[in-house]
């Protein structure tokens, strides 16, 4: 077993604890914390999203600040600002919450443009400047914000730049019957997140995170993978496809899946998994398409059905392309 499989299976079943037929989405997040990107979690309020970003967070151990964002709030109220000093006659930085390894962006769309517009250099390069002056980031550093898709009235749509530094895109739905029976059962006494244990440790974490860079991947799926990224470029329904980014972030979330899965290498399968959460919400829609309420994830669906997997011609002779790599690397070994 692989040292991010080991890690995921550790981390999930800890937050299965707490969060209940939700397997997928946990393991998206853990996707997002190998490839050190960022998750948006977009969906109706009360479903579990920020009681998810704090139980990852307690199980891994990571440092972590929550920050409501509010109209009223200030870029200085995430970065940090800096005090003057009466005693030193010097200005003093007073870290801002974003100073920490987990950051949870509480309904970050009814902030706005100004300050969500904080986060683009410190989602990006993993630094603020504050007065000039460049801090870095703690290791690992990840955003996970949160949104309601369905209230309009006071809120302030994430402009596209903002989007595209998200790595992952998803939302966690209502639950089924038995397990919104089974949230009921778990809460009697008290909430199960307030007994959560930590199972893993930060440089657990990291190792991981340097292990997911070793997964191998064939040239044939990174050939699949920039097919799949210029068809939402050209698509019918699509204003302005993914970009290179875009690219990037498939590659890197089809590697980590793959380690998730068990595997050291990448098979089209992963790429196919992965596309939805890292694509869909890099897809600006046309006017037209917006008028008749197409879905950029309906896209992304699409664009998987018409795009050919390379070297499926082969499976008559000898196993698709997935086969074929899964031989390839067996003989190795």
């Amino acid at each position: 077993m692989s040292l991010a499989q080991t890690i995921a299976d550790r981390v999930t079943r800890n937050v299965e604890t707490v969060i209940v037929g939700k397997h997928r989405e946990v393991q998206l997040v853990l996707v997002a914390l190998f490839c050190k990107g960022h998750v948006l979690l977009e969906d109706v309020p009360g479903v579990g999203k920020t009681v998810l970003a704090k139980t990852i967070s307690r199980s891994i151990g990571c440092t972590f600040r929550r920050i409501q964002f509010t109209p009223d709030l200030l870029p200085s109220d995430v970065t940090g600002v800096s005090v003057f000093n009466q005693g030193s006659s010097q200005f003093e930085y007073r870290p801002g919450p974003v100073m920490a390894q987990i950051v949870l962006a509480d309904e970050i769309n009814r902030a706005t443009p100004k300050t969500q517009s904080s986060l683009l250099e410190a989602m990006e390069e993993a630094q603020v400047t504050v007065d000039g002056v460049t801090r870095p980031l703690p290791n690992p550093f990840v955003v996970l914000a949160t949104e309601n898709p369905i209230e309009y009235e006071g809120t302030f749509p994430l402009p596209e730049a903002q989007l595209d530094r998200f790595l992952i895109r998803l939302s966690l739905g209502y639950p089924g019957r038995d397990n919104e029976i089974a949230i009921l059962e778990r809460q009697r006494q008290a909430h199960p997140l307030d007994a959560l244990e930590q199972v893993v440790t930060v440089e657990d974490l990291v190792a991981a995170q340097a292990a997911i860079k070793e997964i191998h991947v064939e040239r044939l799926i990174l050939e699949y993978i920039v097919s799949l990224v210029e068809a939402s470029r050209s698509h019918d329904d699509v204003y302005l496809g993914a970009s290179p980014r875009g690219s990037l972030a498939l590659y890197n979330t089809a590697r980590a899946w793959a380690a998730v899965q068990g595997r050291d290498y990448v098979i089209p399968d992963d790429v196919k998994d992965m596309a939805e959460p890292s694509l869909s919400h890099r897809l600006i829609m046309s006017p037209a398409a917006r008028m008749k309420n197409v879905d950029s994830r309906l896209v992304v669906r699409e664009l998987l059905n018409s795009t050919p997997v390379p070297g499926a011609r082969a499976a008559a002779a000898g196993g698709s392309l997935g086969g074929g790599i899964l031989r390839g690397r067996r003989a190795e070994s």
